[in-house]
């Protein structure tokens, strides 16, 4: 355990007149935002006033790529070539860096969304087109990778700096992957539970699966999703428990050192 940890949520996704989440009330309880870039959510004015925000509140500013699938917010995986998918990052973290230097602000983490990410969690090349893209972008940039994923390993083959990540408001299947959304028991709601799950992560180092079993997972930070209507009670809920165990809330580019295996 650090004593330092970072609570990030995914933002920003809102589209045209169809609001998603309320940015307004989460943002000042966590440190780091996940700001989509128009492919899975958001759009240049979303991106813009979230930018706004998350520089309003000194947070750290993440670009939160995804698939091209609006209609379906990014969660529904999709046969693309590794070629691709590298293009597609790169392109979408270079759209959030222009929209957030003219709010004089910049990118300092990367955090890939919904289908991606789930797709970076089991297919190494999927992990690797990730990584290459953000080392190309910037290679001082963060990525953030679920704790145990191949997106760790590919950041460290790259040579980026990861964060390894939890998530205090979802369920954990028994091999450590993230519990279908399609399961009951996928989300968590309860305020409590998250916030008990998000501590136990932060001091122990470990999630508990569906089945029962205790997994090594050391986390540098937490996630909460900013799309569902639990968000600011949850975010809330994990942020008083954190500071309660002792631990400082930060955003990562303050404490994440360059890319090492984590213990």
């Amino acid at each position: 355990m650090t004593g330092v940890i970072d609570l990030n949520v995914d933002c920003g996704e809102s589209f045209g007149a169809w609001p998603m989440g309320n940015d307004a009330s989460v943002l000042p309880l966590v440190t780091s935002a996940n700001i989509a870039c128009g492919f899975h959510a958001g759009d240049p004015q979303v991106m813009a006033r979230t930018c706004d925000l998350a520089r309003q509140h000194g947070l750290g500013i993440g670009a939160h790529p995804g698939l091209p699938d609006l209609q379906g917010f990014g969660r529904r995986p999709m046969a693309l070539s590794a070629n691709e998918i590298e293009t597609l990052v790169a392109y979408q973290i270079g759209a959030l860096q222009a929209i957030a230097a003219r709010a004089g602000a910049s990118v300092a983490h990367v955090k890939a969304h919904g289908a991606l990410y789930n797709m970076a969690e089991r297919d190494a090349e999927v992990a690797g087109a990730i990584a290459r893209a953000v080392k190309a972008v910037d290679p001082k940039l963060i990525l953030i990778a679920g704790a145990g994923s191949p997106l760790v390993a590919a950041a460290l083959e790259s040579g980026l700096r990861f964060a390894a990540e939890g998530f205090p408001d979802r369920a954990y299947a028994d091999d450590g992957t993230l519990l279908s959304r399609k399961l009951p028991g996928a989300v968590i709601h309860d305020a409590a539970q998250a916030a008990a799950q998000a501590v136990h992560m932060a001091l122990y180092g470990e999630i508990r699966t569906i089945g029962g079993r205790i997994l090594r997972r050391p986390v540098q930070t937490l996630c909460i999703h900013g799309d569902e209507p639990s968000a600011a009670a949850v975010a809330g809920a994990v942020r008083t428990a954190l500071l309660g165990a002792g631990l400082r809330l930060a955003p990562l580019a303050e404490f994440v050192a360059p890319a090492a295996r984590l213990s």
